[in-house]
């Protein structure tokens, strides 16, 4: 399976099988981003929450390669509205698909859509894939049932906010890391924007200074997992 991280909170899963998951694919209009979004395909596109920079190019994307969008309920419709086909889910419930399991979590954040519609509640999700767990925390600040998600499914990738501002900072999401204790930690949503500016190799060294490990993939860096 390969990971590969687009910078800001867009990440893309390829399985052993060749299905390709993205969560969050904000490229277009992304200063941070390799690749653009008419490079990119997905069997499934997974978004936490309804913010712009989150949603993203996922129309865009959905109209040339026909995926399957998984969401909470309320954004899984407006999916269903702008005329693509969703999954509906919610927070604490879990569905196992083609790839594997699927299991959103609370974020503590907002969720709005560019159109000013209600997107539902934010989240956070877990992929149980090919023996492994990705936790993508979504936009979030810190909370201790952080503890609760690690302890009741071990994880192996923590992908988690550092930016400040608008979600945890580097600071905050150290004890993130130490609560729910994957095995990795690796950072997103930092230096899209000027007050999300953010050093991941501070992060890093924090991680690592606890005892943890931290991994800062490079915009557009693919690693196995």
């Amino acid at each position: 399976m390969k990971l590969r991280y687009f910078s800001h909170s867009s990440f893309q899963i390829t399985t052993d099988a060749g299905q390709v998951i993205l969560i969050d694919p904000f490229l277009d209009d992304n200063p941070t981003s390799p690749v653009k979004s008419d490079e990119v395909s997905a069997d499934f596109i997974v978004l936490t929450h309804a913010h712009g920079d989150h949603i993203g190019d996922a129309f865009k994307i959905a109209k040339r390669t026909n995926p399957l969008f998984i969401c909470v309920n309320e954004l899984a419709n407006y999916c269903i509205d702008k005329g693509f086909q969703a999954h509906n889910m919610h927070i604490g419930g879990s569905h196992k698909f083609d790839f594997g399991t699927l299991k959103f979590t609370i974020a503590h954040h907002g969720s709005m859509t560019p159109d000013n519609t209600y997107g539902g509640e934010p989240a956070g999700v877990i992929l149980g894939i090919e023996g492994k767990n990705i936790y993508h925390t979504g936009d979030t600040g810190l909370f201790y049932d952080m503890k609760l998600i690690g302890e009741m499914t071990p994880l192996d990738y923590m992908l988690l906010p550092i930016g400040d501002n608008f979600t945890m900072g580097i600071k905050d999401a150290v004890k993130a890391v130490e609560l729910a204790d994957p095995k990795i930690a690796i950072p997103m949503h930092y230096n899209t924007f000027p007050v999300i500016e953010a050093d991941p190799q501070e992060f890093k060294r924090h991680v690592e200074a606890c005892g943890k490990k931290a991994v800062v993939l490079e915009f557009g860096e693919e690693v196995i997992v």
